[in-house]
């Protein structure tokens, strides 16, 4: 089977790396990868881990948490990347991610921002 994340790989040889130690995403795009993934899994412990301390919304890990739960994860969609890669600081990566809710299908379209900080990558939010 597929990871979550759509690479042909099996989530063993993909994301569950990366959930087990984050430096196993060595580009921005592969720590969205597995941020999404961590979303289909409901892991708010990855997700707070990988969200950069500037914007990580900790106050709110249960209520993430409790609404990846609610939803049935249909695909991910990866648009573009810029810049991003082993050795950059900073990235982006524009995806969708489709999901299933309250009888419909709904999309995040996003452009996310992420920081390479200490060799791992993180997410910071929504890129301006």
């Amino acid at each position: 089977m597929n990871c979550h994340c759509g690479n042909p790989k099996p989530y063993t040889d993909c994301c569950q790396k990366a959930h087990h130690n984050i430096a196993e995403a060595k580009t921005a795009e592969q720590l969205m990868r597995s941020r999404y993934s961590a979303f289909v899994l409901a892991n708010g412990d990855y997700l707070m881990a990988t969200h950069h301390a500037s914007t990580r919304p900790i106050k709110e890990k249960k209520a993430i948490v409790n609404w990846a739960k609610s939803v049935k994860w249909i695909k991910l969609e990866v648009l573009e990347t810029s810049e991003g890669q082993e050795n950059d600081t900073k990235g982006t990566v524009t995806f969708n991610a489709y999901f299933f809710e309250n009888g419909k299908v709904d999309v995040i379209h996003e452009k996310s921002a992420f920081a390479r900080e200490n060799k791992h990558w993180y997410y910071l939010g929504h890129s301006k």
